[in-house]
């Protein structure tokens, strides 16, 4: 999976962006099972952009719910 910009995750609907938040984590949980068991990963800088994607989707997450809170 590519990382995604801001822009992209922005449009959005909620329930993609947590399908996407799942695909994420469980592709995080195969990097560091690969790290406990002391073997390298293919591509170790995809940890990095994992990490800030899961983080950027999580941020939007939040500001949608903040915006649907502000609306009722």
């Amino acid at each position: 999976m590519a990382t995604l910009k801001k822009s992209e995750l922005k449009n959005m609907h909620e329930s993609v962006l947590k399908e996407r938040l799942n695909e994420l984590n469980k592709d995080l949980m195969k990097f560091n099972a690969q790290i406990a068991t002391h073997t390298t990963p293919e591509n170790p800088g995809r940890i990095r952009a994992i990490k800030k994607t899961i983080a950027k989707i999580n941020t939007i997450l939040k500001q949608k719910s903040k915006e649907v809170i502000k609306k009722a």
